[in-house]
């Protein structure tokens, strides 16, 4: 609860803006030492203390001693285009909560999070085929198979201990990625079309593998203009190991082919590997299969979704995560929490609990 606190407060100070310097004179403390101790947990915060934070800050107790939010410890970036800043911070906080919410309840039932965290050794100066030969690598190692977008959630919360997520953000939001001590945690939006998930799944994924080498920005912004090199280099391992050149193979030689037959093969291809045409495209040109003149002759409107007037309309996949439902489910079973504070907490009506606990196949809890 020490290191809690201490994450709090200096959360705060960063977001007023403030110094180091100034928030010590506000607490009247005689050098600015304590208050690095205070922050960084090695220094007990006192019960005065906690009240003069408290009355400085103007937020509510609970704000410094809740288990259930993530303020001062997750660090995110978000895939998002447009969103007020606010906005995104208000759900920020409440996608904390969810997150703190597996991590308190995993902790109650005994689960482990992973001893070892998986790391990818590209940097900023890495080039793209450098992370196109890491996305390809990663698809062959970890057995993807002939459609690895199908089994690459599975993938990452089986063997890298990820938490991976669906969710219904307000709008803008596509993903995210959130790194805690001892948790690595991937959000992604469950509304948009399959070929976008799936592609901000990878994308996210080389974040969580790259974080500490090269950080993302809090909040990434998807228009192509306004990327950073970080971002290309993401989006280059994802479109590898989405796509990956042995995947390719099986589709035979591109060289002979425009026009409606062209386009037509993009989008019957990109509609069997769970991708959007558009980045089949993309991905195909970067390989050299598709030649200037070809890729200069596709019309974007051609390929909008993958050759359909309208998107295909499919059910979304359930919310959450089957890892995420069952320690929620365990925890109700083991008196951990109650129904009614789990429900706040995810923002899911009561009476919706057991439909959300039949979608992932997890034994609905005693207390339903």
């Amino acid at each position: 609860m020490t290191t809690t606190i201490g994450a709090r407060i200096r959360a705060l100070r960063e977001q007023r803006k403030l110094s180091q310097e100034a928030l010590t004179e506000q607490f009247g403390f005689n050098d600015r030492q304590t208050l690095s101790a205070i922050e960084t947990g090695e220094r007990k915060v006192s019960a005065d203390e906690l009240l003069r934070a408290v009355r400085i800050f103007g937020v509510s107790l609970d704000y410094f001693t809740d288990p259930f939010m993530l303020a001062g410890e997750g660090r995110f970036s978000w895939r998002q285009t447009g969103v007020d800043s606010d906005r995104l911070r208000g759900y920020e906080e409440a996608a904390g909560r969810f997150i703190a919410a597996f991590r308190v309840l995993g902790r109650q039932v005994g689960h482990q999070p992973p001893l070892i965290r998986p790391t990818l050794s590209l940097t900023k100066q890495s080039n793209y085929a450098e992370a196109v030969a890491a996305g390809e690598r990663f698809a062959a190692e970890f057995g993807l198979g002939d459609v690895p977008a199908h089994r690459l959630a599975e993938i990452m919360a089986d063997r890298l201990g990820m938490l991976v997520l669906m969710v219904d953000p307000i709008e803008g939001v596509s993903g995210a990625a959130c790194q805690l001590p001892e948790l690595d945690v991937v959000l992604i939006n469950r509304n948009e079309i399959a070929g976008r998930r799936h592609f901000d799944l990878a994308h996210e994924l080389f974040h969580i593998l790259t974080w500490e080498k090269m950080p993302p920005e809090h909040i990434e912004e998807t228009r192509p203009t306004k990327r950073n090199r970080v971002e290309h280099l993401a989006d280059n391992f994802a479109s590898a190991l989405l796509m990956p050149s042995a995947v390719l193979d099986r589709f035979g030689d591109w060289a002979q082919l425009a026009d409606e037959a062209l386009v037509d093969r993009l989008n019957v291809v990109a509609d069997e590997l769970l991708v959007t045409s558009q980045a089949l495209r993309w991905r195909l040109f970067g390989m050299g299969r598709l030649d200037r003149t070809q890729n200069d002759a596709i019309s974007d409107d051609s390929l909008r979704n993958n050759g359909r007037i309208k998107p295909e309309k499919q059910m979304p996949p359930a919310l959450f995560s089957k890892p995420f439902v069952q320690i929620v489910a365990t925890a109700l079973d083991e008196g951990k929490t109650s129904m009614r504070r789990v429900a706040s907490i995810v923002n899911v009506a009561i009476d919706d609990f057991a439909a959300l606990f039949a979608a992932h196949g997890v034994e609905a809890p005693y207390e339903l």
